[in-house]
Order: structure tokens, then C-alpha cells, then sequence
């Protein structure tokens, strides 16, 4: 059997894919281990996957510093910041990490996020096989169209990364550090996309769920089948600052108790410290506040989603054939909420501004009109027929 060494980022909605697709390769009988951060990945891998920590964790601090900054941007500002101030001091603070990882683990394949560009500076310069794990398709689908001079200005940077690593100006300028020109391993499918022509090596492979840390005393029994249900999630980052918009969620939610059921994500203290209460008011008893939820095994009992646009929920959604109602914030979720409205699988609405009014009004809409729920059934289609995290192992075992 062989070795596998993913490589992913301290983020929630990256290592999940990585997790799904390591615990087949697992199942199969390979040797599999993830590299990044112990404090965000240690809680959500499976028993018997090894872990193999990365320094240069922030500080609670410094963490929650860089979080307020990312609340204000928007647009070219937010992108620019993501790259300046989060995933280019991320490779230059995994290059040597990973380095010492490779020798200890000895991979015969690399799959590194495509965030994880340091990583994929590794592979390239050892030349070791490496595949990229696109967990957001979001700079497959020309995010820079109407910004050409970001889009530019992105590889500028990964060239200047490069050079600074020592790399020569040649080869700085050969390839793109985010996607591997061996395999890469797409987390949507085509459908979801405006761009429509891809070289062989980019394999869609739908959404990639596997294990999932539990959600423990989830309350099954508190889903009425006689009444539908809705999900409102803002993901795991988004959703420390998301207090405004699941306020006015709870509110829009409040007075269609005789139709339905929602589940609502948030941490504690968001909605307030006493469970089934909000500050002033109180939580109507149709609605759940729960701060993690089983959310792959909830989609199957689920009518219509309420999300930031984080490909992992619009993907689990959609794979389920669950129309949507997004409210993007920053960084790729704009783009994904675009391929929702522009697939005809749900509607957009403004996180910031939307009132109670109208997100009720897109909610019943999801829930009533059928085009929605039929665009959706389409890519649930698509998402089986792309095979998810089996088509993800099958292809990364051809790799060796």
C-alpha cells in the first residue's frame, strides 16, 4: 500500500474534504497522515488518522486580531487581505515545516489544499507527485473578470513568494502553486461553473463529506415530519460575527411556525446565554439554536438552507437536492452564491442589509416555487454522478 500526506490549512471548511478523502484512502489500507495546525485539525479528524502538527499557530490573540480585520473588507480589499495577510505568511511559515514533515512521513504523494501554496512549493521543489485539493471552485470560475488587475496582482505574489523562497525566476514563473498540472481534485462539479472547458488532469469530484466529529445530543426527535424544515448556518468562521443577520434569520423564521421547523448554528452566547433565548425576546419554540449540528446527516430531512455561501454547505446542499437562500460575506462565498442564483438553486440576499420582511419572503420562495427545488434535483444529480470522495481516492491512487 502506499503514502499519502495531506497538507491543509487551519481552516474548518478546507479539512473536512481532506479528512472525507483521507479516511477512504484509510478504508482502503493506505498509510494516510495530515499536516496543519493540531488546535484547528486535531478535533476533527477520526480516530486512527495521524496527525502531524505544524508551528506557527496563532495566538488566540493574534487570531481573533486578524478575524475583526477580515469584519470590515469587502471586495478587492477583502481578497487582497486574505492573501497579504493570512495565506502568504501561511506558506512562509510552512515551508520548512512541511519540509521536516515529508522526511518524517517519506509520502509517495502530497495532497496539499489550494490554499496551502507553501506546501505545494515542497512538492514541486522535491519533486514529489502532488495533487491539489480545490475545496472551493471558486478561482476556477474567473472570480477576477470584472478585477483582471487582482487576478494579476495574485500571481505576482505567488511569483514574489517564490522568489523569496529562492526559487529562480524561471521556474517562479512556470505553473501556478495553486493547482497542481498533475491532478487536481475538484470540490464541486461543473454545472456550478460558468467557466466550461478544463484540461484532462482537473477531475470534479463533487462534495467530499466524510467523517464528521459528532454532534452529540442532537435532538431527533424534535423533527416534526409533519412539517418541513430549514437549516441556517453561517459556517465556522462566519458565524462568530453573524449575530445581526441570525437575529433577523429567528425573526423572519418566527411567524411560519405552522409550516416549519428551523435549526439555527450559532455559538453560545450569540443568541444568548440561555438556551432558547434571545436577548429580549425569546426563541420561538419551532426554532432550534444549537451550536454544531450533525449537518450531513440533518441535509437528508431538510427543505431549503439558509448559508453564508461556503462551498461545503452550498455542495452538501445541493448533493442532497436542497435549494439554497445565500448571504455571502467575503472571500469566495460571493462567487459561490453567484453559481447558486446563476444554476437557478436558490436566491441571494445581502447579509448586511436584509431585513426579516425579505429573507422570509426568499425563504417561502425556495420552499414554494418549484424551479428551485428542480435546478437543485439536476445538480443533485450532477454531485451523485461525480462520486464524491471514492471518485477522490480512486484518482489519487492512479498517482502512484
Amino acid at each position: 500500500m502506499s503514502r499519502f500526506l495531506f497538507v491543509v490549512p487551519p481552516l474548518t471548511g478546507h479539512v473536512n474534504p481532506a479528512v472525507g478523502i483521507a479516511g477512504e484512502l484509510a478504508e482502503r489500507g493506505h498509510e494516510v497522515a495530515l499536516a496543519g495546525h493540531a488546535s484547528v485539525i486535531g478535533p476533527l479528524l477520526p480516530p486512527g488518522l495521524t496527525l502531524l502538527p505544524l508551528g506557527g499557530e496563532l495566538s488566540d490573540a493574534d487570531r481573533a486580531a486578524v478575524e475583526e480585520k477580515s469584519k470590515k473588507l469587502r471586495g478587492p480589499a477583502s481578497l487582497k487581505f486574505l492573501w497579504e495577510d493570512f495565506l502568504i505568511p501561511l506558506a512562509v511559515s510552512m515551508v520548512g515545516e512541511v519540509e521536516a514533515k515529508v522526511d518524517e512521513f517519506a509520502p509517495d504523494v502530497l495532497v496539499v489544499d489550494q490554499q496551502a501554496v507553501g506546501a505545494a512549493l515542497v512538492a514541486r521543489r522535491r519533486g514529489l507527485p502532488w495533487a491539489t485539493l480545490a475545496t472551493t471552485s471558486a478561482e476556477l470560475d474567473d472570480p477576477y473578470e470584472v478585477l483582471t488587475g487582482i487576478g494579476q496582482w495574485v500571481v505576482d505574489t505567488l511569483r514574489d513568494f517564490q522568489r523569496f523562497q529562492g526559487v529562480p525566476e524561471s521556474e517562479a514563473c512556470d505553473g501556478d502553486l495553486r493547482f497542481s498540472d498533475q491532478l487536481t481534485l475538484v470540490c464541486s462539479v461543473p454545472r456550478m461553473l460558468r467557466t466550461v472547458d478544463f484540461p484532462d488532469h482537473y477531475v470534479f469530484v463533487g462534495a467530499p463529506a466524510g467523517w464528521r466529529r459528532p454532534a452529540p445530543g442532537f435532538p431527533w426527535d424534535w423533527l416534526d415530519p409533519d412539517r418541513e424544515h430549514v437549516l441556517v448556518s453561517l459556517g465556522t468562521v462566519t458565524r462568530e460575527s453573524g449575530g445581526r443577520f441570525l437575529r433577523v434569520a429567528v425573526e423572519a423564521l418566527e411567524p411560519l411556525a405552522h409550516r416549519l421547523q428551523a435549526v439555527v448554528v450559532a455559538p453560545p452566547g450569540l443568541l444568548g446565554d440561555v438556551p432558547g433565548h434571545l436577548p429580549g425576546g425569546v426563541v420561538p419554540d419551532h426554532v432550534l439554536v444549537r451550536p454544531y449540528v450533525p449537518q450531513v446527516e440533518l441535509m437528508a430531512k431538510l427543505s431549503a438552507v439558509v448559508s453564508h455561501g461556503g462551498n461545503n454547505t452550498v455542495c452538501e446542499a445541493l448533493a442532497h437536492g436542497v435549494p439554497l437562500v445565500v448571504a455571502p460575506v467575503r472571500d469566495d462565498q460571493p462567487i459561490i452564491g453567484e453559481q447558486v442564483v446563476r444554476g437557478g438553486a436558490g436566491l441571494r440576499v445581502r447579509f448586511g442589509r436584509v431585513t426579516a420582511p425579505a429573507l422570509r419572503e426568499s425563504i417561502i420562495a425556495v420552499l414554494d416555487e418549484p424551479c428551485y427545488r428542480q435546478a437543485a434535483g439536476l445538480l443533485r444529480r450532477d454531485f451523485a454522478a461525480a462520486g464524491g470522495v471514492v471518485a477522490a481516492a480512486d484518482h489519487l491512487t492512479k498517482m502512484i
